[in-house]
């Protein structure tokens, strides 16, 4: 076994390990990162492609297991982890923003760096440190790659005293108070990738963070530098194509005037641009592959596109660089939706639907660290004629999974809880046409389309992608950057927030060197753009509807106390099946006393909740009720006076005369009102003669008046019968 090498510090009050040597000695770089009891396993791997692709196959897998939290899948047929979940996908894709621009641009090996989680302990975040490991396994590899990188994540909390506002590291239960959680990865010498969402955040504090993190991880990347010295591997050398100067010398001079002249046309680029290619490749037919050809042809439109922007100081549309496109929007699209809305910023189209359920309609995640669960959901599709392309449609890619959770997040401070709002609530945001930022523009679209279905969000949010050229000291800022803009730029930069603040923000960077000065500009820039948008937005739709469509459901939540749970369920769940199928409504309880009712009927809701409210209450005695006789016995009958709940109407109790019947006064199924006259433990008595006149109190009422006291009662009426009859005759007073 190869000698082990360790390298530890401590960062943010735990211990943060770097461990090379033991595991994975076949990969060109494997590490075990561990940080406080979270332990993920990191490799590199590098082998020459099958093929050349025409562009760099980086590959980065994150995989979670269930065994890293103590856990067991909850399928009763399938143990085995199965595809990774949505958020597996989000920190594979977070990893490859950070690593993908720090490999050299002419290396063309297939990559594939692949991020287990071994341990999770529920407070470190196993992505972050997954990222550490992927940066320290590359750096101690023979894979050329300009890094180590490093990642911290920087939360937010002013309202605590004696405590700094930003806080580093945080744990999961310190973040659950913070209003900010950003994550900022980098170099020694520049940021490269910035994530973060937040609670309307203003951008000052944002900056703030952003300088706090880059300065924070140097430790990080100092303890990765130190591990790959001492591992001492060489890199490879990344060899040059010999006739890669050759071809771009030969495309330039004969293409790249006619590409300016398609730019400055402002005619449909794409497709000037292919029959370009096309006359590019018939002119050098049999003299240079098509792919070298075309790789040539694109490195040239970059470069025609920089030159006009930094040198000539135009934008390929004509637009001024603070400019936003032409908005189109509307709300109310389609008829049956709860929710509809389009929106439309020059060629980006998304149509976003709402649709509202019940809260047991919620999303069951399951992972290392436990069950949870969601009730606001967005989910995001990019067809292939979204771009004027053929393609198969099938399970959503990674790229449609980010930006997914990218719009989700940028929702989630302004969407209103459970206890005010108690549905589940998802969000579909179809692309229709694609020209740079769908996800903003999906951000935008499931504003108007949740303020379509009425639900009472706390504020609107609207989004902006934000675009940079930077050539030598010149740097050009970009407000809505369109899909060339993008492909040929330094940056890409959306910020989503409301009129307050920033409430979600993504950053990548393709170049070094991104100063604070860039960073406030591109903030206040992408500040002004986003609130423009949003004005107009609020003239389609200034505030969510009053009252929501016909067709959703109506959902009610009420409380009832633990311990009555039992009751509302009832024995085998017949209790609660019975109310389901006698109101026709969906009925969830949950551990904690929360019962919520929906239909789509309001009146069938207003039943269900009358019954689990009646089923529930605390009877006092003296309430009067109207019940079901439900069974006879000959000592009384018992009367349901509340859904499952019955009382003794006891034979005594039934009338003020005797009763030798009491089929006599009462019948099976028959409704009677009786009047609680005591409750011990939990038996209930009743009482139908306490509502009826002839009682005791209207006997003494109806009654003779009694005799004074010293009255004496006449001979005759103390004699006996048979000194009656000898000393009275007959007529006489016996017989008054």
């Amino acid at each position: 076994m190869s000698n082990i090498i360790e390298k530890e510090i401590e960062f943010a009050g735990r211990k943060l390990s770097l461990e090379y040597g033991e595991l994975a000695g076949q990969a060109n770089g494997a590490v075990l990162a561990r940080y406080g009891d979270t332990v993920v396993l990191a490799t590199a791997t590098a082998a020459e492609p099958k093929e050349d692709l025409g562009y760099f196959p980086l590959t980065v897998d994150y995989v979670e297991r269930l065994y890293a939290g103590g856990r067991i899948k909850a399928s009763r047929f399938v143990k085995r982890e199965g595809k990774p979940s949505d958020e597996a996908i989000v920190a594979g894709r977070m990893i490859d923003r950070v690593l993908r621009p720090l490999f050299p641009k002419d290396f063309k090996e297939e990559v594939q760096v692949v991020v287990t989680v071994l341990s999770v302990d529920m407070e470190n975040d196993p992505a972050l440190l997954g990222l550490v490991g992927a940066s320290a396994a590359l750096a101690c590899s023979d894979i050329p790659w300009d890094g180590p990188a490093a990642v911290v994540r920087i939360g937010w909390n002013p309202g605590v005293d004696d405590a700094p506002a930003l806080i580093l590291n945080p744990t999961a239960s310190e973040l659950s108070f913070s209003d900010l959680d950003l994550v900022v990865a980098g170099t020694a010498r520049a940021t490269v990738m910035v994530e973060a969402g937040a609670k309307e955040v203003a951008e000052e504090v944002i900056l703030e963070a952003l300088e706090f993190g880059q300065k924070e991880m140097q430790p990080v990347v100092k303890l990765i530098e130190e591990l790959a010295k001492e591992v001492g591997v060489e890199k490879k050398v990344v060899e040059k194509d010999p006739d890669a100067e050759e071809i771009a010398g030969a495309v330039r001079e004969f293409a790249f005037e006619k590409v300016k002249g398609i730019l400055k046309a402002g005619t449909k680029e794409s497709e000037a641009v292919e029959a370009l290619r096309e006359e590019l490749f018939k002119k050098f037919e049999g003299t240079y592959a098509k792919m070298k050809m075309a790789a040539a042809l694109d490195d040239l439109r970059i470069e025609a596109v920089r030159e006009l922007i930094t040198k000539d100081g135009k934008r390929p549309d004509g637009r001024k660089f603070d400019e936003v496109r032409p908005l189109h929007i509307r709300v109310g699209v389609l008829p049956r939706t709860h929710g509809s809305a389009i929106f439309q910023r020059g060629e980006t189209q998304v149509l976003t639907t709402a649709t509202l359920g019940s809260v047991s309609l919620e999303q069951l995640i399951e992972g290392p660290t436990g069950e949870e669960t969601k009730r606001y959901i967005h989910h995001y599709y990019f067809p292939p004629y979204s771009t004027g392309e053929t393609g198969r449609i099938g399970a959503p890619g990674r790229r449609e999974i980010g930006h997914s959770a990218l719009a989700e997040r940028a929702l989630l401070a302004v969407v209103p809880p459970e206890e005010e709002f108690p549905y589940a609530i998802r969000l579909v945001s179809e692309v229709l046409s694609s020209n740079g930022s769908t996800s903003m523009a999906a951000t935008c679209g499931s504003t108007l389309s949740l303020m379509d279905a009425g639900v009472p969000i706390k504020a609107p949010v609207s989004g902006i992608a934000m675009g940079l050229l930077k050539k030598g000291e010149k740097v050009q800022l970009l407000t809505d950057i369109t899909g060339l803009e993008d492909h040929c730029g330094d940056m890409d930069f959306k910020v989503a927030g409301t009129e307050k603040g920033v409430t979600a923000l993504q950053m990548d960077m393709k170049v070094e060197g991104l100063d604070h000065e860039t960073v406030v500009g591109a903030l206040v820039q992408a500040r002004k753009a986003r609130l423009f948008i949003l004005e107009e937005m609020l003239k389609v739709i200034g505030k969510p509807r009053e009252e929501l469509s016909k067709y959703a459901p109506k959902v009610v939540s009420l409380k009832v106390p633990v311990d009555k749970i039992g009751e509302v369920i009832g024995p085998g769940g017949r209790m609660i099946k019975g109310i389901i199928e006698r109101t026709g409504t969906a009925i969830d309880v949950q551990d904690d006393g929360t019962v919520t009712i929906s239909s789509v009927e309001a009146d069938k809701v207003a039943e269900a909740k009358k019954i689990i409210g009646d089923l529930t209450r605390e009877l006092k005695v003296g309430e009067v009720l109207e019940g079901e006789v439900k069974r006879i016995t000959d000592f009384g009958a018992f009367v349901e006076v509340l859904p499952g709940r019955e009382g003794l109407l006891h034979v005594s109790e039934l009338a003020h005369d005797f009763v030798d019947r009491v089929d006599k006064i009462v019948k099976l199924g028959e409704k009677v009102k009786v009047k609680v006259i005591g409750i011990e433990e939990g038996k209930i008595r009743l009482s139908k003669k306490a509502l009826e006149p002839g009682g005791r109190e209207h006997r003494l009422k109806d009654r003779r008046p009694r005799k004074p006291l010293g009255y004496r009662t006449p001979d005759w009426r103390r004699a006996s019968f048979s000194e009656r009859k000898g000393k009275y005759p007959r007529g006489g007073a016996f017989h008054r």
